[in-house]
């Protein structure tokens, strides 16, 4: 790293936590602390639903998707990822017809309450208590990989600095923090903004020194890739244990994101956040599409450093084709250039970090301690609260990137935890907005049976991760109505 790339990365970590503290002063209230005061414009609420679905492991893992070697044509090596992001798309407007219309008709702060509403207390506390565990150990683990990048320039910089990761988890870790616990979801929502602007430029930048530094440009890019099966887009295989077909794609893809979008705090927040119902459907419809198009750039990236590679070998072979876009900016990019790559890694990392540090909070103040603690709580010490709550769950998620360090792969143990709970999840969320014969217990039988499914499922079988939201969707939405169709239904809970 030279000078101008330190400046670069430490002036946005810096600049980026100061115009975040900048929004303090539109707080007035818990509500405004969590959903702002509903006036901000869809467009940038679209951008920061984008930016919080992306992490560095995005930025990293997609391009390395195109670019490595696979067995199967339909595990990686080309843009049949795409196939997944039209499941995302799919998703979208399921969501915008079934489920924004349900959070629109009352005052709704948090996803949970909408199971509250039509179960009962019980099973909103044990939906709300599963988003808070599995919340806080998937995004510890995204604190880690966040801070790896970070520690990449301090051990160029500092390289016998002892602490290098623990240094590496508290500036991301402290950074984000400060400007969540001052500006609460509005400055998560802008400095999302501007967070999106910079990994999409950072990415672009890429693409553009790629195209100019493989001889021949564009034609020879063609050739190459094509010749590799490169642009394969399509697959109609149906092997359950291929995750990028057609199949696993569009119908994984849209079960993963129904759940992910739908009925997770972190992301619905944004949505309840708008102005209206029907801004809500804008902003959640088009972030699909600009998605779309950044997992695309990204596959593209990695296409181009497999063609770059073929011309300019690698002097030591990749550890994992993780490595290869990291290794790129390291090695290759002008001075300058590679900062602004560095900062729009580790402003990846923020704006997802920042997003969740705001949703536990919320979670925790308005699922758990206003209704069963302090129902006739103020303003102003709600307000208090859950600044300080937001602090606590930085430290949570600090103290997990700590111990996640011997975790072993983090994109594994992301996946893994976040296939445990979103089939179960869903299911609960469709059961509730598509039925009307469903009760609370057969709804907590029905969680509790596609949360053990699930597990026996990653653990003795091969079956692609796509697959898994839907298999766990299946099992707790058939379970729930068999247990309520057996133990008796009674009358659904009305809103007064």
């Amino acid at each position: 790293m030279q000078t101008l790339d330190l400046i670069i990365i430490f002036g946005y970590l810096i600049g980026i936590t100061a115009f975040g503290v900048m929004f303090r002063k539109t707080q007035q209230s818990a509500t405004d602390y969590f959903v702002g005061k509903r006036n901000t414009h869809w467009l940038v609420i679209c951008a920061s639903i984008v930016a919080t679905e992306t992490s560095t492991l995005t930025l990293i893992g997609v391009p390395a998707i195109a670019y490595g070697k696979f067995a199967h044509p339909e595990q990686g090596g080309n843009f049949t990822y795409l196939q997944v992001v039209a499941g995302y798309i799919v998703a979208r407007f399921i969501i915008s017809i079934i489920f924004i219309p349900a959070y629109f008709k009352g005052d709704l702060q948090t996803a949970y309450k909408l199971l509250e509403d039509r179960f009962g207390v019980s099973v909103k506390n044990f939906a709300a208590s599963l988003f808070l565990i599995v919340r806080a150990l998937g995004d510890g683990v995204r604190t880690f990989a966040a801070s790896i990048v970070i520690g990449a320039v301090l051990s160029v910089t500092f390289p016998d600095f002892p602490y290098l990761t623990v240094a590496s988890i508290l500036i991301v870790g402290v950074m984000t923090l400060i400007y969540t616990f001052e500006g609460g979801l509005v400055a998560v929502l802008w400095t999302d903004l501007v967070q999106l602007v910079i990994y999409v430029a950072g990415a672009v930048v890429a693409a553009f020194i790629l195209l100019g530094d493989i001889p021949g440009g564009w034609a020879e890019i063609q050739t190459v890739a094509g010749e590799a099966g490169k642009f394969q887009l399509i697959s109609f295989s149906t092997d359950p244990n291929v995750p990028f077909t057609f199949w696993a794609g569009l119908i994984g893809g849209t079960f993963l994101t129904m759940a992910s979008h739908g009925t997770d705090q972190m992301l619905v927040q944004r949505l309840l956040a708008c102005k209206n119902e029907s801004d809500s459907k804008k902003a959640i419809v088009t972030s699909g599409f600009v998605v779309m198009f950044q997992f695309a750039l990204l596959l593209f990236v990695g296409v181009m450093l497999y063609v770059y590679y073929q011309h300019f070998p690698l002097a030591t072979p990749l550890a994992n084709n993780d490595e290869v876009f990291p290794r790129f900016i390291v090695e290759k990019m002008p001075v300058g250039v590679a900062g602004l790559m560095i900062a729009a890694l580790t402003a990846a990392a923020m704006s997802t970090l920042s997003s969740s540090l705001n949703s536990l909070a919320s979670s925790t103040v308005l699922d758990f301690y206003k209704p069963l603690v302090n129902p006739d709580a103020d303003d102003a010490k709600l307000l208090g609260l859950s600044r300080w709550l937001t602090a606590f769950w930085g430290v949570v998620l600090m103290v997990i990137a700590f111990v996640a360090r011997d975790w072993g792969s983090v994109f594994t143990v992301g996946l893994t935890i976040a296939s445990l709970v979103y089939g179960p999840m869903l299911g609960a969320f469709l059961l509730g907005v598509l039925t009307r014969r469903a009760t609370q217990p057969g709804v907590v039988v029905g969680m509790l049976a596609s949360i053990v499914t699930m597990t026996l499922i990653k653990i003795y079988t091969g079956i692609a991760w796509t697959w898994y939201v839907l298999l766990g969707t299946s099992v707790c939405f058939a379970v729930g109505m068999v247990v309520s169709l057996v133990a008796g239904t009674r009358p659904i809970k009305e809103k007064q």
